[in-house]
């Protein structure tokens, strides 16, 4: 702007001068001088308001190439996998790579900004997707929430799944992923293709596998937990056996005291590497050197969220008083992260070493934890005032040795472990010899648990056979049948008798009722279980037992 400024005053003073020596000597009006001197000056005006509109028009059109872009990652940033999936992960990054350095800067959706496509995570080639087919009889499904930070995705994820592969050489390992926004995320940058549950599943199915073996590298039986039980179950019928495996903390346990082998072997191994990374001989030495050591978890409103509780409980009964357990999600309360940073500057403890107690370093770790963020753990303990220095280790618990070995013997435990051959459907590692109360799921209004009894029926198990007893609402009902209508119409069918039960009601009030006892093939799935009415019909349902809770 300065530049074209200086050419106008030129110009003018050219104009002025030209019209001087025209009215002195060659018969030029000084009007004349004067009309041209304004046609020169409105000339100058309208190329800079055209310069400006075309700087405008450029930065406008700069905008809309980014929001396209912006549009086509949001539209893959879903976890539901549709038959347009690949065809819009494709788009997605051609439209990207078509945007200049300028652009990029500005991609900027309900979830997209530029370090979706731009940011650098390592290098995706040396991972393995697992996704190859010929796979045998015998297959050992790894399945993981996922990752799109490709080195994390190797030294973590890939990690375990090749200690499985070198410990059961018999077994073709294969991965799944339980979030389809990680796995659009991995295809749409790095044109890497993993499976979602289902597509594993399925791909088995077509490769003719018998057995199948599957090995959660989820930390707890949290809600993706859930989902990889809800996909399991589609599937009964289609392979001859079906074992699932623990995840990391095995059991999930009834209140924060219950600890088991599980959990102190996992507190043991991340405080181990903690502390040998910190440079320190032992914990006690970091210790006495007032070096404090937060273990930041994803948290869950999921029921299995009291694990995060048996951890400082474990952490407390192996002596790491200088070990603290916390969650991003700040769930359970206590281990919010304001929470954690009174806790430690409370116990008189100076440095921090932040470390995350995920099984993989990915999104969470880099930027929840260890970001540049006013709202990440890095920040809110410098923000504190509390500590003199405050590091991060940005390391999943996947990469651990004596992880990689935990998960080595939960799968041998579930080899173990005999399936279950009621439906030929999956079977799951069964809760301990003991009684229980379990939710007793059904898929209509008029056959449930009586209300009394909030939902819940009375597990047994024992043995390895589990048994739950319910009551119901009324005595309407006379026979309940393992299985389906039609079968419990044939000869020699085994009927369950009612039992004469009292129950008591929120106002005092107590009636009885018929219940009974039905076998329990698996927890969290569906099964057949067919009802007989007072009018001798019988009907199908479906029913499902979940969350086993010690009785008192």
């Amino acid at each position: 702007m300065k530049r074209q400024c200086g050419y106008r005053i030129c110009a003018l003073a050219a104009a002025v001068l030209l019209a001087g020596c025209q009215s002195s000597g060659g018969g030029q009006s000084a009007a004349a001088a004067g009309e041209t001197t304004e046609v020169k000056m409105e000339t100058a005006a309208e190329t800079e308001s055209k310069a400006e509109e075309s700087e405008t028009e450029k930065t406008v059109s700069d905008q809309e190439a980014a929001d396209e872009v912006a549009a086509l990652i949001d539209a893959i940033y879903v976890q539901e996998r549709t038959e347009d999936t690949d065809e819009q992960c494709a788009a997605a990054k051609a439209a990207w790579d078509a945007l200049t350095d300028t652009q990029k800067e500005l991609v900027g959706g309900e979830e997209a900004d530029p370090d979706y496509f731009g940011r650098d995570t390592g290098d995706a080639s040396l991972d393995d997707p697992r996704n190859q087919d010929n796979i045998g009889e015998n297959e050992l499904l790894v399945v993981s929430f996922g990752t799109s930070f490709n080195e994390s995705r190797v030294t973590d994820i890939k990690g375990i799944e090749d200690a499985l592969a070198e410990a059961y050489p018999d077994w073709s390992v294969r991965r799944a992923f339980t979030a389809q926004i990680i796995i659009n995320h991995i295809q749409a940058r790095d044109g890497e293709f993993i499976d979602n549950m289902d597509q594993a599943l399925e791909r088995a199915v077509n490769n003719g596998v018998k057995n199948l073996l599957i090995q959660p590298t989820h930390l707890m039986r949290g809600a993706e937990y859930d989902e990889l039980m809800e996909a399991v179950e589609n599937y009964y019928g289609r392979f001859e056996t079906v074992r699932v495996a623990e995840p990391l903390l095995g059991q999930v346990g009834s209140d924060a005291t219950v600890i088991n082998a599980d959990k102190k072997a996992v507190a043991e191994a991340v405080t181990a590497e903690a502390v040998a990374e910190a440079g320190y001989e032992s914990l006690d030495v970091a210790a006495k050197d007032g070096t404090a050591f937060v273990f930041m978890g994803h948290g869950t409103s999921h029921t299995a969220k009291i694990s995060y509780s048996q951890m400082q409980t474990q952490m407390e009964k192996l002596g790491y008083a200088n070990v603290f357990i916390g969650t991003v999600e700040g769930e359970p309360e206590e281990t919010a992260c304001e929470a954690v940073i009174e806790a430690v500057a409370e116990a008189g403890y100076t440095n921090v070493i932040l470390r995350p107690l995920m099984v993989v370093a990915g999104d969470h770790a880099n930027n929840d934890m260890a970001g540049e963020d006013d709202d990440s753990w890095l920040s809110m303990f410098e923000a504190s005032g509390n500590f003199e220095s405050i590091e991060t280790q940005v390391a999943g618990l996947g990469r651990i040795a004596a992880i990689q070995e935990l998960y080595v013997a939960h799968t041998a435990a579930a080899l173990d472990a005999e399936p279950v051959a009621v439906l030929e459907a999956a079977s799951v590692l069964l809760p301990a010899d003991g009684e229980y109360l379990a939710a007793f799921d059904t898929d209509s209004s008029m056959f449930h648990v009586n209300e009394a009894n909030e939902g819940k029926g009375r597990l047994t198990v024992k043995d390895g056979v589990m048994t739950i007893h319910i009551s119901l609402v009324s005595k309407n009902i006379v026979n309940l049948f393992a299985g389906t209508a039609e079968d419990a119409q044939k000869d020699g069918a085994k009927l369950l008798e009612p039992t004469l039960d009292e129950v008591t009601y929120s106002d005092g009030i107590t009636e009885e009722v018929y219940g009974f006892d039905v076998p329990v093939p698996a927890l969290d799935m569906e099964f057949d279980l067919a009802l007989l009415g007072e009018k001798g019909k019988w009907y199908d349902h479906k029913v499902s037992v979940s969350d086993p809770q010690p009785a008192e």
